[in-house]
């Protein structure tokens, strides 16, 4: 269990800070850069909560995310290898990813195909969770650059910002009406 008695410990007045396991980064690690991103997306998605009104169901799917983004960020914040470790680290699993493609499956039976990309908009709730889509997504690339520099990064976390990233799409033309309030780009429209 986490226990935080003392929020400031000036450990990190250096430009340090300290992970799960292992030694002190420098906070401009990309390991850092990965979580702190995680952190920034939960943010966004505490956000969008705000806008979710009476739709409970919408409001209990994105309470499962922030949760598991915790999970995810603390994957990210324990560099591996996991071998000789006096505990099992934290880390993302299959089950996490397989509940987001349900989820996906789930909302999406309720949608029209697109015929044009969306742009962010339509109503409030659509335009936040387009914002938490694309910070998922800096996330994930992120991430990617985390797997790049450190092979042995849990590939699952990056999945599962795949998978969020997707789900928050589905959830954007959801929150439009189903797709009736959704704006469609329209290319080349105000060339001239």
């Amino acid at each position: 269990m986490v226990k935080l008695n003392k929020i400031y410990t000036r450990t990190g007045d250096d430009g340090t800070t300290g992970l799960v396991s292992g030694p002190r980064r420098s906070k401009a690690d990309i390991r850092v850069e990965a979580y702190g991103t995680i952190d920034e997306a939960n943010s966004t998605i505490g956000l969008v909560r705000l806008h979710t009104g009476s739709d409970h169901d919408l409001d209990e799917v994105l309470a499962r995310i922030q949760n598991d983004l915790f999970d995810v960020g603390s994957d990210f914040a324990t560099p591996g290898p996991d071998e000789g470790l006096s505990y099992e680290p934290l880390r993302a699993v299959q089950s996490q990813v397989d509940w987001l493609e349900t989820t996906i499956d789930r909302y999406n039976e309720r949608l029209e195909p697109l015929k044009s990309f969306t742009l962010p908009g339509g109503s409030a709730l659509s335009a936040h969770l387009h914002l938490a889509r694309t910070v998922v997504r800096r996330a994930e690339r992120i991430g990617v650059a985390l797997m790049d520099a450190e092979p042995e990064t849990n590939p699952i976390a990056v999945k599962y910002l795949n998978r969020l990233s997707d789900l928050l799409f589905v959830l954007s033309r959801v929150t439009n009406d189903d797709g009736a309030r959704d704006v469609l780009w329209q290319p080349g429209r105000f060339r001239e």
